[in-house]
């Protein structure tokens, strides 16, 4: 059993949401009891260093750093113009040149100087998204006393994960928002809902699983627990708490999603992502293959998304959610977990 999931009062973990919350949003989930989470992406190493002294200094509970554990690729000029043959006309309807294009991808992978920092704050949990990072480097993270948890969006992923080191699995289903963790295989015909999902890998493996993907209202938490999961990660729930940096467009739309309101695209970052549907992607298809890989194609994206954002228009921004955003609520951090919880506890 995990320490730290036995040491909640709530079997609860709020996901880690790049760009969507600071420090202000897991402080305040930890304080309820269940497990908040940073988005260790999203920072340079200087911000990285600033988040997790305040989360030392105003913490005191448990909380959850998570990584990207992908090896960033390259691109060949062929691949830049497809790529930017797609943004085009949308770039000159913004005034936008590919000279505004800033360099790399906007989504740090775990590094050496990201390590530095774990050794140095030394965070309970460490998660990270597409896999593990090199043996060496997981070996010191292990060395700092945290504990490993790894997404798997399949069967043969959860076995990959312990047999390579994880401490618990997070079994991400189809149905979730954000980034799909998948590494072994990027098929979407090899995808699972969370119910399928959860008790194929309970049955796998012998490590821990928490349940993620679809999980908005306590129902569907009680559920998760029932087929075996020792605790549930919940996302989209959390885009709705007040301590979260989500806009209000964003924070509107998933109020009225349905399931079929949501898809899974590549347009964003070059990574496949569940969110709502906007003009963007209905007009260059969900996943297009003039994409640039992960997480490459998210610069000219980003720029795009500024762009628009400057006059009002969310036409390229990604709303992630999950399939049931509908079913969220707005409130506290502290009220969102009540909610869900609906009074069961560890």
């Amino acid at each position: 059993m995990s320490r730290i999931l036995s040491s909640l009062r709530y079997p609860l973990i709020q996901a880690p949401m790049a760009f969507a919350h600071d420090t202000e949003l897991p402080l305040a989930v930890g304080k309820t009891g269940a497990l908040g989470s940073l988005a260790g992406a999203m920072y340079d190493t200087a911000g990285l260093e600033k988040a997790l002294a305040r989360m030392k200094q105003e913490g005191g509970r448990p909380y959850n750093l998570n990584f990207f554990a992908h090896r960033t690729p390259s691109a060949d000029r062929a691949q830049q113009d497809a790529w930017f043959g797609v943004l085009r006309p949308y770039f000159e309807a913004y005034g936008l040149t590919e000279n505004d294009i800033p360099s790399g991808g906007g989504r740090q992978p775990f590094d050496a100087d990201a390590l530095a920092c774990v050794e140095r704050y030394r965070p309970p949990v460490i998660s990270f998204h597409f896999g593990l990072p090199a043996p060496e480097y997981l070996q010191r993270v292990k060395a700092t006393g945290a504990e490993v948890w790894s997404s798997a969006t399949t069967v043969e992923e959860a076995v990959w994960l312990e047999q390579n080191g994880a401490d618990v699995v997070i079994a991400q289903a189809w149905e979730a928002g954000g980034h799909r963790g998948w590494f072994l295989n990027r098929h979407p015909d090899s995808q699972s809902g969370l119910f399928a999902l959860l008790p194929a890998i309970r049955n796998a493996v012998r490590l821990p699983v928490i349940a993620a993907g679809g999980v908005s209202d306590a129902a569907a938490v009680s559920a998760a627990l029932g087929l075996g999961a020792s605790a549930v990660q919940v996302g989209t729930a959390f885009l709705l708490a007040d301590e979260a940096l989500t806009k209000p467009a964003h924070r509107a739309a998933i109020q009225t999603a349905r399931p079929e309101d949501t898809v899974v695209t590549n347009l964003f970052s070059g990574g496949a992502a569940r969110g709502l549907y906007n003009r963007f992607i209905r007009e260059a298809g969900p996943m297009n293959d003039a994409a640039l890989p992960f997480p490459l194609a998210g610069a000219a994206a980003g720029a795009l998304k500024a762009a628009a954002e400057k006059q009002g228009c969310y036409d390229f921004s990604p709303f992630w959610a999950g399939q049931n955003a509908g079913l969220c609520r707005p409130g506290s951090a502290a009220e969102i977990v009540e909610r869900l919880c609906g009074g069961i506890e560890c």
